[in-house]
């Protein structure tokens, strides 16, 4: 393997148009409505055991309560910074398909009517909402020469 010092990856312009690329993507109105849209859900999801009233199945509750931070600290960082942060919107897929089985993997009563019915339309938008955003990253394909514009 040859390597070579004076290369500076920063100056790249695969590099630059990548990043010309994300920048681009961040700003339509569709992403910044799928971001949106995720931190409601995010905050949704962490405080639903309380809203919806099965706060007394404190497992569940902590589970919805952490991953419901850490949904919104995964997709409220991706506006800021895309470029670096875009393959996190498959941590929020994970996160949301978590969700839906919880009531069920989690030990102990967990699956009562509000926590499954929550759990379940919650972490669908989740995983939505983490598709909408990885997909923002592929960008079309060029037919003629096979890349990304």
């Amino acid at each position: 393997m040859t390597t070579h010092p004076n290369t500076n990856i920063e100056h790249h312009p695969d590099l630059a148009e990548m990043r010309t690329r994300f920048e681009r993507v961040t700003t339509t109105p569709s992403a910044q409505a799928v971001e949106a849209l995720a931190l409601i859900t995010g905050l949704y999801l962490a405080a639903s055991p309380w809203i919806a009233g099965f706060s007394v199945l404190g497992p569940l509750a902590v589970n919805n309560l952490i991953a419901g931070l850490a949904f919104c600290l995964c997709m409220g960082g991706l506006g800021s910074a895309y470029e670096r942060t875009h393959a996190m919107a498959w941590t929020a897929v994970a996160i949301g398909a978590w969700t839906i089985i919880a009531p069920w993997v989690i030990a102990g009563e967990m699956d009562t009517t509000r926590s499954v019915t929550s759990n379940v339309i919650t972490g669908a938008v989740a995983v939505c909402l983490g598709l909408a955003m990885a997909a923002m990253a592929g960008g079309r394909r060029d037919n003629r020469r096979g890349t990304a514009t």
